[in-house]
């Protein structure tokens, strides 16, 4: 594998533990509103951080850190995640991965042979708006709605979370998504902030709006804003 960052130290990106992030290079998705655009569009002569490397940074904070967040870009697109994800555990380390969801396989081979620890999944939209906020025309949401099926039901702790920007997410689509997501164990909502990258039109939608949308319309209250 190989990485285009590490946050060498966090309390934010993996919940209730002292972590570092490393973000892989690459997505199959091209939100309009991505934060991390300039990692997925970056080419391989850009500077990469080699798996050795990471290795041994490791090695030195073994007892400074307690878990790995891996992110991207989108890590499930690695061939060798698996294999690497297998080392760091190996190594003591508690793993978080985040994704979209979009491999289903990847996801199941991960949780059956218990190397993840936690995951994060983006679940972007309602399944009839998913290919505009995933900007994938052909998107197949069915890969979507077994993955989220498949991280709600195995025993991986696990969050799911969604931005929200105004000029893609609909009241409808909000609520769409709110009644399917009435069951998972956590849902966190995102307001869109605009990375530096972005050059289109988009603003967010405040929190105080949706809180009172979900609860005027939906009586349930497994969802958080961050």
């Amino acid at each position: 594998m190989t990485f285009e960052g590490i946050q060498k130290f966090t309390l934010l990106d993996y919940p209730n533990h002292i972590a570092c992030t490393l973000f892989s290079p690459s997505c199959n998705f091209r939100c309009p509103y991505c934060h991390n655009a300039g990692i997925i569009t970056s080419s391989p002569e850009s500077g990469r951080i080699s798996e050795g490397d990471v290795i041994s940074f490791l090695k030195t904070r073994k007892k400074l850190i307690e878990g790995v967040c891996i992110s991207g870009g989108e890590p499930t697109l690695q061939k060798g995640l698996v294999d690497f994800i297998a080392r760091i555990r190996d190594m003591g380390f508690k793993v978080k991965l985040d994704t979209n969801g979009y491999n289903t396989s990847l996801l199941e081979d991960v949780i059956e042979k218990n190397l993840v620890n936690y995951i994060a999944m983006d679940v972007k939209s309602s399944f009839a708006s998913y290919a505009l906020c995933s900007g994938v025309a052909n998107i197949d949401v069915e890969r979507i709605r077994s993955s989220i099926e498949l991280i709600k039901n195995s025993k991986v702790d696990y969050e799911f979370r969604t931005t929200l920007v105004r000029e893609l997410h609909s009241d409808d689509d909000i609520l769409s998504l709110a009644d399917y997501m009435r069951h998972v164990l956590l849902w966190r909502m995102q307001e869109f902030r605009t990375p530096p990258s972005c050059s289109l039109p988009l603003s967010p939608i405040p929190s105080k709006y949706l809180k009172s949308l979900l609860n005027q319309y939906i009586n349930y209250k497994n969802y958080v804003f961050y």
